[in-house]
């Protein structure tokens, strides 16, 4: 799939709020806790239905894994399809900079993980080159036995037994690695320094400093600061009475920053994006 992705013009007032029913699992495994935010199952058996729904911008990287389907990808888009083949089709989304369109013809069979910057390093060998790639299509030839697992996996009824599966598979492929310094860069960028200082700090030029981050994260520094504290914003909203409060609460120079922000990264403006999403949810999509 692409880096980045082109803009999407939508109208959020044509959308209607549809919940998918899903529930979003923490990892039970305290290690993993570490590494994976979490993930979750979609299971639609019915056939010849649709779901759709817009996703936005965030600094995770997210592995969805499907179950017999065929998957067609654009600019802007995902779509899966079933497929008569049987079959365990992995995408992998690290980088994008605009709203994607997901969309579903059922039956649907997923699991989708959403691993923590740097998280998914420690189980990819050469992950700076599947980023370089640009299309992840080398991920599961990197870890054992992954599509004979994920099979066995869709198989499980109950859902206990394939969360203990999951977790083991991952933990049986994970690998230590000294990410430290680069968590402490992360640290620094959260924070808003700015990307000269951070650079300055670590005695590094910016050009190494952006090319640490490719290599590490599949995005440049700037890149990774603009959608975290997109993301900040979205996670502190509740309590904050105006644009201008959240702006100053989440690191924006003002309210006309985070205007700016939120329409590069969502196509509408703050009071239209929080009116049409459920920002309460652990998955921030508008379903359509």
């Amino acid at each position: 799939m692409a880096n980045t992705y082109s803009l999407i013009i939508c109208n959020f007032t044509t959308f209607k709020k549809v919940a998918m029913n899903l529930k979003f699992y923490t990892p039970k495994n305290k290690l993993l806790q570490q590494l994976i935010e979490g993930y979750y199952f979609i299971v639609d058996n019915q056939k010849g239905g649709t779901e759709k729904y817009w996703t936005f911008p965030n600094n995770f990287c997210i592995v969805s894994i499907n179950l017999n389907s065929r998957v067609l990808l654009s600019e802007n888009s995902i779509k899966f399809f079933p497929s008569k083949k049987e079959n365990i089709h992995t995408s992998v989304v690290h980088r994008y900079i605009n709203p994607i369109e997901i969309y579903y013809k059922k039956p649907i069979h997923e699991l989708t993980i959403y691993f923590k910057p740097l998280g998914l390093n420690h189980f990819v060998k050469n992950i700076e080159t599947l980023f370089l790639e640009k299309r992840m299509a080398g991920f599961s030839a990197t870890l054992a036995n992954f599509e004979t697992e994920m099979f066995k996996i869709f198989a499980e009824k109950d859902r206990e037994a394939q969360i203990q599966q999951l977790e083991k598979f991952w933990l049986l492929n994970f690998a230590e690695k000294d990410l430290e310094f680069m968590r402490n860069i992360l640290k620094d960028i959260e924070s808003n320094m700015k990307i000269e200082a951070v650079a300055r700090k670590y005695d590094m030029s910016r050009k190494h400093l952006n090319t640490l981050f490719l290599r590490h994260l599949g995005k440049p520094p700037g890149e990774y600061q603009k959608i975290y504290r997109f993301r900040q914003a979205i996670s502190n909203k509740s309590g904050i009475r105006s644009l201008t409060e959240l702006a100053y609460e989440n690191y924006f120079y003002d309210q006309s920053h985070l205007i700016k922000d939120f329409r590069a990264l969502t196509n509408s403006s703050p009071k239209s994006f929080f009116k049409n999403v459920d920002t309460h949810q652990k998955n921030v999509w508008l379903f359509i």
